[in-house]
């Protein structure tokens, strides 16, 4: 039985060898796949409308949306890489918000917590990684990057349509990135990745109500983006 334990030990020690011993090194291209969600700030932007004086105690929100991740890496070194970050397109709800009713007076209808509208965006990114040399198949890293998000297919909902919204238009925003994440390998090749990161990003939205009235939002989105991948190494 002892001779059986030690037997295993050797097995074990041998199999966490080979997980070490299979660390990054230059020239190493990894690719990984899994979901991504975008989990916008909580904060409210408030909707200014000049017609109406300025600022209103109108307000909108952005929520989260979950995709298909993708990722590429590629090392220069044992700890040092280059990261770019895509995705399939993320499609958030736009809410809008009335704590005051005034939606009542101006449309004949009460607006707030209503889907205002839809927004479509990519937020590729590029970071510089830095991993930690840990000697065990655990293999945690941060980062820090620039990012540049594309917005389209800006379409607001039919009940604000009907209420004379239109012409939705959201303007791209560059900003920075910061991340923390793990690699934990499964053998010489596999590996499972978790990641979390802040993106920099703030855009102008500006709309129109009926064919005169124009109005706009600062929205500062900044989510954090979480990741679960799988990772293969070349």
């Amino acid at each position: 039985m002892k001779k059986n334990i030690i037997s295993l030990a050797i097995v074990s020690l041998l199999a966490s060898n080979a997980v070490v011993a299979a660390s990054y090194q230059a020239g190493d291209f990894v690719i990984r796949g899994g979901i991504t969600m975008v989990d916008p700030n909580s904060d409210k932007a408030t909707v200014n409308v000049p017609a109406l004086g300025g600022d209103t105690p109108l307000s909108v929100s952005v929520e989260d949306n979950t995709q298909i991740g993708l990722n590429f890496v590629y090392f220069f070194d044992s700890n040092w890489a280059i990261e770019v970050l895509a995705a399939t397109p993320f499609t958030h709800d736009v809410k809008i918000h009335d704590p005051q009713g005034i939606s009542e007076g101006l449309f004949g209808a009460n607006v707030d917590g209503v889907t205002l509208a839809e927004v479509s965006q990519l937020p590729p990114t590029v970071s510089a990684l830095y991993y930690f040399d840990t000697g065990s198949n655990f293999m945690p890293y941060v980062g820090a990057g620039i990012n540049y998000t594309i917005f389209f297919d800006e379409e607001f909902k039919s009940t604000p349509e009907s209420l004379g919204f239109n012409d939705l238009e959201l303007d791209g925003s560059f900003g920075f990135s910061v991340q923390i994440g793990a690699d934990y390998q499964l053998n010489e090749k596999w590996h499972v990745n978790v990641s979390a990161r802040y993106i920099d990003i703030a855009t102008e939205a500006n709309f129109k109500i009926g064919d005169e009235i124009t109005g706009s939002a600062d929205v500062d989105v900044d989510p954090m983006v979480y990741s679960l991948m799988l990772g293969y190494k070349f």
